[in-house]
């Protein structure tokens, strides 16, 4: 398969280079030069902008986009000026399902297809193999279903439904993973003020051997313990949102279901930032270890 991709960063690049060692062929585009010099040494075809990326690829055509949200209509507004009938985009970007829903309806008008791919696991998973939700027409899934077989690990792609399920799962399964943040920093902050000193790499390392909450998360933890010591010095209490969770919250209220834990974890985040804590440092640095997030260093 030959496709365009355009967006080198952490997962971008990540990705890119797990499509070339699948065998595919990859024309990218990036708008920082340095990337797109790194990925053409290991074997993408570097396009000069959108148009040539485009020209560089055989109708019908595949270009994938990972962006931020923000960036995805610019881009497809100038994309969508040399795309033809018969063409297919992927936003594997963490969009906003309802934008994706009028996006693929938009595109739809100029026969263009459209697919939203929610992509889990950080840029590891890039790499080595991630979780991708989808959304919109069968058919358009079908066709491209060999492409999230080598993106990602066995079994670890599906069809959701039609456009906009696949941003949409993803945005829940972010919203999900909010709470289960949360739920572990504060236990870890529990036994951290506990009178009993207890070696909380160890305690992480042993939850993790097939206990109730053995998790990705729990091992991360463990290691981030080991990296960084158990007073997360250099992390900051004050925790980012990426807006996932937020939009959960949001879509839970429209749907009239209550996400108490979830919408408590958004909240934790948002009052972080006027009120640091070690709790925060947990959040912060498991951010930091599974998508690469930047933590800055604590001033306390």
């Amino acid at each position: 398969m030959k496709l365009g991709y355009m967006g080198l960063g952490k997962m971008g690049f990540n990705m890119v280079e797990r499509i070339l060692e699948k065998g595919h062929h990859v024309v990218a585009f990036n708008r920082s030069p340095e990337p797109l010099k790194r990925i053409s040494r290991i074997g993408a075809e570097p396009a000069a902008s959108l148009a040539s990326m485009v020209q560089m690829l055989e109708a019908p055509r595949l270009v994938w986009l990972m962006l931020s949200h923000q960036a995805v209509d610019a881009v497809l507004s100038e994309l969508t000026n040399h795309l033809k009938k018969g063409d297919t985009v992927i936003d594997g970007g963490n969009s906003p399902y309802r934008e994706s829903m009028r996006r693929a309806i938009e595109l739809e008008a100029k026969g263009i297809n459209f697919l939203d791919a929610g992509v889990s696991g950080g840029p590891g998973g890039a790499r080595n193999g991630a979780c991708i939700m989808i959304g919109g027409k069968k058919e358009v899934f079908e066709k491209h279903e060999q492409l999230f077989r080598d993106l990602t690990v066995e079994n670890g792609y599906g069809y959701m439904g039609r456009a906009g399920a696949g941003h949409f799962v993803k945005m829940v399964h972010n919203g999900i993973e909010y709470g289960m943040m949360q739920a572990l920093a504060e236990g870890f902050a529990v036994m951290k003020a506990s009178p009993f000193d207890l070696n909380l790499a160890a305690v992480a390392e042993l939850f993790n051997q097939k206990s109730v909450i053995e998790s990705r998360l729990v091992g991360w933890l463990q290691k981030a313990y080991e990296t960084a010591g158990e007073e997360l010095k250099e992390i900051s209490g004050s925790v980012a949102h990426s807006g996932e969770g937020k939009w959960t919250v949001e879509a839970a209220r429209e749907l009239g279901i209550p996400v108490p834990l979830i919408e408590g974890a958004l909240d934790f985040r948002v009052a972080s930032q006027k009120a640091p804590s070690y709790t925060g440092k947990v959040v912060s640095v498991l951010r930091n270890q599974f998508g690469g997030h930047e933590v800055k260093a604590s001033s306390s």
